[in-house]
């Protein structure tokens, strides 16, 4: 076994107090690159050296990569030869608690033979709960559903507590879905992820025996990531520690960026109220960073206020400084990205060690097309490729049927997509009178009749998709249609409007929700850039779509990145922690994208986006690039962008900041306002049309190509070419 010199040797001083430290709590504010994991496996071969038997000391985290890391390390520390290690848990919290339950289950869900439901299980038991209330998946949404009941679960709410606590139509609605999904698992022997932590918790709570059993077991508590531990978590924890009061934490609360899914970053800022006489350990020595890197991280997260102080520093050399670079557009960042990374990759850093990081997934499809263009490789990390995505698949299957009306298979894919109460007898019905009548399946839709065996509803359901499509490709054909497409993005546009897409994902929003959005909003940008590129001025939108999707489809086809050159790593910032590289290039730093467009009226979501950039900025070793664009297309829009408040707020001798001439030569759509006789026509705008009467201008999309407006007149919604359409404003007195 070896002494505890040895074990601390090459240590700082917070490093050495903090795995020296035995008895009593400890907080541990381990800071980027701080060498958090080094001290947490020397700390507990500390404790066993010390003479602490190994089956008292219980270590939890959050990944099994992480818990394998950890435990390997550890055994690296201790010869089990000398000193047997039986008995010793590093474990995740899912885990140890699924172990727990297997013991005493019967305690509290009847049963310790238990099955676990994956993602696949639950979004299938929520189905059937939803049915049994007698509702539909088109008003709620099983992931959205299964979203908020998880959420619950982590603020240790069961279903009677969430019924409880319920007080509006939408939230009771969701309590009875909780019952009666509850119900259903409870019937197969079953728990969710969020089960195994929930009721071990309740366990805990509930039964004396069990509890004073796990303390006299585990009387060495170690978290790792605390920062990212929920109620539910720190109530296990709480229960187990409270006997022995031997629990250290480490985690940083500069680093908590997963509130979305139920992290809370009190329990780690009210350690010292919750555990008096704690110890608190800073370690602010970042051992990965150079100098004005380190600097640059340090005063951001200055300007948050829900924090712990802690010095950051290096003894790295200062390196080089980061670049801020304020560029004219999203096409003009991508191509200074990749002039970046060819140059490093030319000086001898490998594609592999290179990353760039983005707030929104959306922002990956323009980078995508830059290094795919250039034969840089690269991949899209613990995401999908852009039109690779669900929601973008589905869109591009209405975009193929509208000028394939013979694609059978965009028709299967979409038909349900949003739900339209078409089940799977109707289509095989369906199936059955296209095969007969000799018509594909789009056609077949327009004779679909309850006298052919269909519900009323499903007829009605395909009268309407079949009227559609119909109405879209008469527009999309036309370019003097009085409601024709003026181009490519108008008709993406208001397919991802008009189909039920966008509405989809905006019932119940939920971050993931509201990451397909940006993604459908990013498809009507693409086309945008594509119809800009065009050679073809004269060609109508359906004619676009044609090259459009043939350019995807290519995309699609790409091929395969060679591994065994690497690849440049394209990722989320939330995917990115607890990773590192020796670039780090940050896109899209403007208000509105980083900081997220939720946080800017939210000081407390503010701080959770400071503390994501400030995550990005550290996984940098060598070299930062972040960038920002005074325009960036959204919604095939080209708007002006607001320069991110974090610039300023990290600027300083210690970045170089540059603003690059738009050397595309872009022409930018010109800021002009749909008008007649002066006056303007904005979103709220009453006009005057000679057929369809007067109506309240509902949306202006305004582009290179021609403006667009959707007006509710009394006969309905109609969707204009201003040019054509000749509107009068009627005076609001009138």
């Amino acid at each position: 076994m070896r002494s505890t010199e040895a074990i601390v040797e090459g240590l700082t001083d917070a490093q050495i107090e903090s795995v020296t430290h035995v008895d009593g709590p400890l907080l541990v504010l381990a800071g980027p690159g701080s060498g958090k994991t080094t001290v947490v496996t020397k700390r507990i071969a500390n404790l066993v050296a010390n003479g602490v038997a190994p089956w008292n000391i219980l270590a939890l985290t959050f990944t099994n990569k992480a818990a394998t890391e950890m435990r390997e390390r550890v055994f690296a520390q201790i010869d089990p030869e000398t000193y047997g290690i039986k008995g010793l848990t590093v474990s995740t919290f899912h885990s140890f608690c699924a172990r727990t339950l297997r013991s005493w289950g019967d305690k509290i869900i009847g049963t310790r033979s238990f099955t676990i439901y994956d993602t696949s299980d639950q979004k299938s038991a929520v189905k059937t709960a939803i049915r049994a209330c007698e509702l539909n998946e088109t008003n709620w949404k099983p992931a959205s559903v299964l979203s908020i009941i998880s959420g619950a679960k982590n603020q240790l709410l069961d279903a009677e507590s969430f019924a409880a606590e319920a007080n509006d139509f939408h939230s009771k609605t969701i309590a009875k879905i909780y019952r009666s999904y509850e119900s259903i698992l409870r019937s197969n022997d079953a728990v969710d992820f969020d089960d195994l932590l929930l009721c071990t918790a309740q366990l805990l709570s509930r039964d004396a025996e069990v509890r004073n059993e796990l303390q006299q077991r585990y009387q060495y508590l170690l978290i790792d990531e605390y920062q990212d531990t929920n109620r539910t978590q720190f109530v296990i924890a709480d229960h187990i520690a409270s006997k022995h009061r031997n629990i250290c934490v480490v985690g940083d609360p500069d680093q908590s960026i997963y509130a979305w899914r139920g992290a809370d970053i009190s329990n780690i800022l009210d350690f010292e109220t919750q555990y008096e006489n704690a110890t608190v350990v800073p370690l602010g020595r970042n051992f990965r960073s150079t100098g004005h890197i380190v600097e640059t991280a340090a005063k951001l997260i200055a300007y948050n206020k829900l924090r712990k102080e802690k010095r950051l520093y290096t003894e790295l050399e200062k390196g080089n400084k980061p670049i801020m670079v304020t560029l004219p557009n999203e096409h003009e960042e991508a191509d200074a990205i990749l002039r970046e990374v060819k140059r490093l990759h030319k000086d001898g850093t490998p594609y592999k060690e290179m990353a760039v990081l983005y707030r929104v997934n959306a922002l990956s499809r323009v980078l995508e097309d830059a290094f795919r263009n250039e034969g840089v490789p690269y991949i899209v990390a613990r995401g999908t490729a852009f039109y690779d995505r669900r929601e973008v698949k589905d869109a591009v299957s209405y975009l193929r049927l509208l000028v394939n009306p013979k694609d059978d298979v965009a028709f299967r894919r979409i038909i349900n997509a949003p739900a339209r109460g078409i089940g799977k007898t109707s289509l095989v019905r369906l199936e059955q009178l296209a095969s007969s009548r000799g018509l594909n399946m789009l056609a077949a839709t327009e004779f679909a009749t309850k006298d052919l065996g269909f519900t009323a509803r499903s007829a009605k359901g395909l009268h309407a998709f079949h009227e559609m499509l119909t109405r879209w490709r008469i527009d999309a054909d036309s370019t003097q249609s009085l409601t024709a497409a003026a181009s490519l993005a108008d008709l993406v546009e208001r397919m991802v409007r008009e189909s039920g897409l966008e509405a989809s994902f905006k019932r119940i929003g939920t971050e993931e929700d509201h990451e397909r959005l940006e993604n459908l909003e990013e498809l009507v940008s693409a086309a945008s850039d594509f119809e800009e590129k065009s050679e073809d001025e004269g060609a109508s939108p359906l004619q676009l779509l044609f090259a459009f999707l043939e350019h995807v489809a290519l995309v699609s086809d790409s091929d395969a990145i060679d591994p065994r050159i690497g690849a440049v790593t394209l990722m989320t910032l939330h995917a990115a922690k607890g990773l590192e590289y020796d670039f780090i290039a940050l896109a899209g730093l403007e208000d509105g994208l980083l900081p997220h467009i939720r946080a800017l009226f939210d000081d407390t979501q503010m701080e959770e986006e400071r503390r994501l950039c400030f995550v990005g900025i550290t996984r940098a070793r060598k070299h930062l690039h972040i960038s920002s664009t005074l325009k960036r297309t959204q919604r095939g829009m080209t708007e002006r962008a607001m320069p991110s408040r974090f610039l300023r707020e990290m600027s300083g001798s210690h970045t170089h900041q540059e603003t690059v001439v738009d050397t595309w030569n872009t022409q930018i759509a010109p800021e002009f306002t749909p008008s007649k006789n002066g006056n303007e026509i904005t979103l709220g705008t009453v006009v005057r049309h000679k057929r369809f009467g007067v109506g309240k201008v509902q949306r202006v999309l305004r582009r290179e190509r021609g403006s667009t407006v959707t007006v509710d007149f009394p006969s309905g919604t109609k969707h204009l070419v201003l040019e054509y359409a000749n509107l009068e404003i009627v005076p609001t007195s009138c």
